[in-house]
């Protein structure tokens, strides 16, 4: 446990739906005794609204019931440049919550179908760029005069980030992208207390990830089952992780336990990727 998180209030992207990285980030933090806005992409018109905007409440409400901490939703749209849920907007709404950030956490990322390079769209390379990079980068120069000057900036990076994944370069090179942004944060803002690191998972057990994981299984005529199965002969601790072990570095990195760690980007992923 780190008690310097206790009553300090943290803003997760991505965190809206309960199997996911972000909420489980958010329950790490919210178990330290963090207070949480969760912000995700606003729900779409129609009945599918009610649905989405319940999956973001019920994650709220249930930090709120689990640990006791206020916790807020955060409708972000990280793609808009203007409207009611473009990032500048936003930050009218985060101050309403909180006149002062702690940690900020971008999380929210899209990965694309699987493509080879030369058969890529361009303009859903574009998106994903938008999405992973740019809105982390929006995120940042938005919220960086909230943020106190003991504060921590963490992106979440990936795996792939680091080594490419075969038929998903925009969401590499995004990944990429995103570890250096975090680097440049870290040296040009070290000087005022602030932190910043990134954290690259490999393969975590998240309702996304099981969509592709069918997807790829369907391309190769096998089922999911056997796709994980295969995937996880490649992976030295011989599993899968969970949200949850993304949600402990993320409370480490938060937390001046770390106060001597900025501008890293720290592979959790099994032992799938290890680096000299």
């Amino acid at each position: 446990m780190y008690p310097d998180l206790h009553g300090r209030t943290a803003l997760i992207t991505g965190a809206g739906r309960p199997t996911g990285i972000g909420f489980g980030i958010a329950e790490s933090l919210a178990a330290n005794g963090m207070n949480c806005i969760l912000a995700d992409i606003p729900a779409p018109t129609g009945h599918q609204e009610e649905v989405e905007n319940d999956s973001l409440r019920g994650c709220v409400a249930a930090l709120r019931r689990k640990y006791g901490v206020r916790a807020w939703p955060l409708p972000l749209d990280l793609s808009a440049v203007d409207g009611p849920h473009c990032v500048e907007r936003a930050v009218a709404d985060i101050r309403r919550m909180a006149p002062e950030l702690h940690v900020l956490i971008n999380n929210a990322g899209i990965m694309p179908p699987q493509s080879p390079l030369g058969e890529a769209d361009p303009d859903l390379w574009r998106t994903v760029m938008e999405i992973n990079l740019f809105g982390a980068f929006r995120m940042v120069r938005a919220c960086l005069p909230l943020l106190a000057t003991d504060g921590a900036v963490i992106n979440i990076a990936s795996r792939a980030g680091k080594r490419p994944a075969p038929g998903h370069s925009s969401y590499s090179v995004s990944k990429a992208g995103l570890i250096m942004l975090t680097k440049c944060l870290a040296v040009e803002y070290a000087h005022t207390g602030l932190r910043a690191n990134a954290i690259c998972p490999g393969q975590v057990l998240t309702e996304l990830n099981l969509r592709r994981f069918e997807r790829e299984a369907a391309g190769q005529d096998i089922s999911c089952e056997e796709r994980i199965r295969r995937m996880v002969t490649s992976i030295p601790a011989g599993k899968m992780g969970v949200p949850g072990d993304i949600g402990a570095l993320a409370a480490f990195l938060a937390s001046t336990a770390s106060s001597f760690i900025t501008g890293q980007a720290v592979n959790i992923c099994g032992g799938q990727l290890m680096e000299l």
